[in-house]
């Protein structure tokens, strides 16, 4: 690959900070890691971290993986039957499988670290800035919301390794096809096979473990605000976008409604309830963007209500500052909650917050 990207210098700049901690703390010098999650730049750069992190814990899996599924795929398909052809498919994931088996449990210690700087940042930033009447203390909600979010994230991550060894398992069969169909060797499907492999079981993991770092950092802060309010008897937030030239129409939609903290308490209680990741899924639905047939772009939720509508885009703000977009069949804020809008994050990447509304 030629070059690289922002978010590549800046994940080897927060791996090579990660590497230097992890020195010092081995030194037993004492290493300040405050965190400032009010701000932007102050959350992207808690996710930058935590991205590089993940990355290199799991960089040794991945990259086993890759050779495992190739040293597998490594034949003359021409002399394979269709038969055949699908069993070492099947032999290259389960062998991809097994190297990346390690992942989760690679992951779960960092996560609950994570969670702990996260969580501890937040209700610093409740008491300091919004001066809620809380303990400097973690309370019992807080505990809850580590504990959740680890294991949460943590199946997410798990499901996710096996939904991209399903994806890549059909595109081999369709680069093989394609490639038996064009008449070609087994020198130019083993090529075609190790672009293709090193796409969906390498270089994909740069900026899907941003992705997975931005959720968990958001849901980390997200929780511990509602555990804030819910101590400092605030009975209702207010979610607060970030209002420049990349937000989402779904978080310009959002900005401003105001939830009741009572209903964002009872979410985590049944969050907590479950490990089905499909189930968690449904009961905080990710926000999607859809055309319907008329051209209109609607946004939507699939939750546990079912296929709910939040909004149709009648004008979009996005790459314009501070605009929110005009939006009609609008739902209103009280039946946000019961469709699954609770809280941040509301999309991959999603930098929204949410305020105490006093």
């Amino acid at each position: 690959m030629c070059g690289t990207s922002a978010t590549d210098d800046l994940l080897v700049v927060a791996a090579a900070r990660e590497a230097a901690d992890e020195i010092l703390a081995d030194l037993r010098v004492p290493v300040a890691k405050a965190l400032d999650l009010s701000t932007a730049h102050g959350f992207d750069l808690a996710v930058t971290r935590l991205a590089a992190r993940l990355h290199r814990l799991t960089a040794k899996s991945d990259a086993e993986a890759l050779r495992q599924a190739l040293q597998v795929l490594d034949v003359d398909w021409r002399a394979t039957s269709p038969a055949q052809r699908s069993a070492l498919v099947r032999r290259a994931l389960e062998a991809a499988g097994r190297a990346t088996a390690p992942v989760s449990r690679a992951i779960a210690a960092p996560f609950g670290r994570a969670a702990t700087e996260v969580v501890q940042a937040t209700r610093g930033d409740s008491r300091r800035r919004h001066r809620l009447a809380i303990a400097a203390d973690l309370n019992g909600l807080d505990r809850r919301a580590i504990e959740h979010v680890t294991r949460a994230n943590t199946l997410f991550v798990r499901d996710g390794y096996g939904t991209r060894l399903e994806a890549f398992g059909q595109r081999v069969r369709e680069t093989v096809a394609r490639g038996l169909e064009a008449g070609l060797g087994r020198d130019a499907i083993a090529e075609d096979l190790v672009i293709l492999a090193e796409a969906g079981l390498v270089r994909q993991a740069t900026s899907y473990w941003t992705v997975v770092a931005a959720s968990f950092v958001g849901e980390a802060r997200s929780l511990s605000q509602i555990s804030s309010y819910a101590e400092a008897r605030i009975e209702r937030y207010v979610l607060m976008a970030v209002l420049d030239e990349h937000t989402t129409n779904a978080c310009r939609f959002l900005d401003g409604k105001v939830l009741e903290t009572a209903a964002a308490v009872r979410t985590i209680e049944r969050l907590e309830a479950s490990d089905d990741p499909l189930a968690i899924k449904r009961e905080r639905p990710w926000v999607r963007e859809r055309v319907s047939d008329d051209g209109k772009r609607h946004l939507a939720v699939d939750g546990t209500t079912g296929p709910t509508i939040l909004a149709v885009v009648e004008r979009s703000g996005v790459g314009a500052l501070d605009d929110r977009g005009v939006y009609s069949r609008t739902l209103s804020s009280r039946d946000l909650a019961p469709a699954g809008i609770g809280f941040p994050p509301f999309h991959g990447l999603c930098r929204t917050t949410t305020v105490p509304d006093i």
